[in-house]
């Protein structure tokens, strides 16, 4: 593909980044059980992409060119170890997959694969879910600090820290036995949701990489569901996950403008996505045991009900998260429970909640104080409300939610 100019190129190097930067990851730890250095030909390969890509025009497979630089590089890199006889074996399986790499245009996804890997007992259960979000799906320590509240260099310090765990281990890139995955798969599902909450949240009507980021979480999760589908939490997690993506065009207007869950027009809500979260949801709940994801998911079919009924049962809402509590005590489901308790209950009750959690645990979390100050202004403590609105303005980074605040407080 020749006559585009190098910003086009550029353009085109980091949207083939973005979309297959996971899979072939994930490939080619497949074939060398290195994951970091795996990174580290990709990331050549990339380098060698801005060079070569703007001078020879855009290979018709992207995926195969980069796959192919990636491979050279990671035999370069074992080479220059010095020690071959260590490092023949991988050598070996590198040059025993180079034809079958160089002339399939399609590869095979050993995305969930790694998943599983990044989820073994001899990795810190603390750096599971953003080793994932790293190696599988290309996420930067930026954006996965963010998502954890830590600051990027500490992100950065334990993701190599398990990246080298896994090398120096000698842990293999296998898909566990059936006996191992039940006491992987809480990591893997964390990360899935992990993943798509971090595109749910970038997702700003039009911004393409939220959109990729949750559409892989929803593809992943059904993924997971082939492989284990009599556990009720994968299924319960594909509900939740479907029930949000059902509401997609409804979050925002036509003019970019942001849209509460309780303003969104529900005839725009996506009825065979709902239906689709409704059947997983119903088997999920035959299985007898109830999970996080599986109340998670409850809860947004209560409010998928208004597409039907015109109302949502608030009280069933606060019911949910009573249970969800008992279970998973988190930030974000607590101010949850304290917006549904306002909800069934009235402001006081909800402000109540509110109250009872810790102030230094929420000084920088965006939604407690959107929520404190909704519930400030019901009661007509205006004062108060507009304070709180500013600390929820200045939290928030979405501009249109921002822009949506400074409304409400004006």
């Amino acid at each position: 593909m020749n006559g585009i100019n190098q910003e086009d190129t550029h353009r085109i190097i980091e949207r083939v980044a973005r979309e297959s930067y996971g899979r072939l990851v994930a490939y080619l730890s497949a074939n060398t059980r290195d994951v970091a250095s795996a990174e580290d030909a990709l990331s050549n390969a990339l380098v060698a992409a801005l060079t070569a890509w703007p001078r020879d025009g855009v290979p018709q497979n992207p995926e195969a060119w980069l796959l192919t630089a990636a491979r050279h590089s990671f035999i370069d890199q074992v080479r220059h170890r010095k020690v071959a006889e260590a490092s023949e074996p991988t050598l070996l399986l590198l040059r025993e997959n180079s034809m079958e790499m160089a002339l399939s245009a399609e590869f095979p996804d050993e995305r969930l694969k790694l998943l599983f890997v990044c989820a073994h007992p001899a990795i810190d259960p603390a750096t599971h879910t953003p080793l994932m979000l790293q190696t599988v799906l290309g996420l930067d320590a930026v954006r996965i600090a963010h998502a954890f509240l830590v600051s990027p260099t500490t992100m950065g310090q334990r993701l190599v820290r398990a990246k080298t765990k896994i090398r120096s281990g000698g842990i293999q890139f296998e898909v566990p036995q059936e006996r191992e995955l039940p006491q992987r798969l809480d990591a893997v599902l964390e990360a899935i949701y992990a993943a798509f909450g971090i595109g749910w949240d970038d997702m700003a009507g039009v911004d393409q990489r939220g959109r990729d980021l949750s559409e892989e979480a929803v593809w992943l999760g059904r993924v997971l569901l082939e492989l284990m589908p009599g556990e009720a939490e994968v299924r319960g997690l594909l509900a939740l996950m479907l029930h949000c993506e059902a509401r997609r065009r409804a979050r925002r207007g036509p003019d970019g403008r942001y849209i509460p869950l309780s303003e969104q027009d529900s005839q725009q809500w996506s009825m065979p996505l709902i239906e689709e979260a409704e059947g997983h949801l119903a088997e999920a709940a035959s299985r007898g045991r109830t999970g996080r994801f599986q109340l998670e998911a409850a809860i947004q079919s209560v409010h998928a009900e208004r597409a039907r009924s015109g109302r949502t049962e608030w009280t069933a809402v606060a019911l949910f998260y009573e249970q969800l509590i008992r279970i998973s005590p988190t930030l974000g489901t607590r101010i949850g429970y304290a917006a549904a308790v306002a909800e069934a209950s009235g402001p006081e009750a909800g402000l109540t909640v509110l109250d009872g959690i810790d102030p230094e645990d929420v000084s920088v979390y965006q939604p407690y104080w959107a929520v404190r100050a909704h519930l400030l202004q019901r009661l007509g403590k205006t004062s108060e409300a507009v304070d709180a609105f500013d600390r929820a303005i200045g939290l928030a980074e979405d501009p249109a939610v921002r822009q949506f605040l400074i409304k409400r407080r004006g």
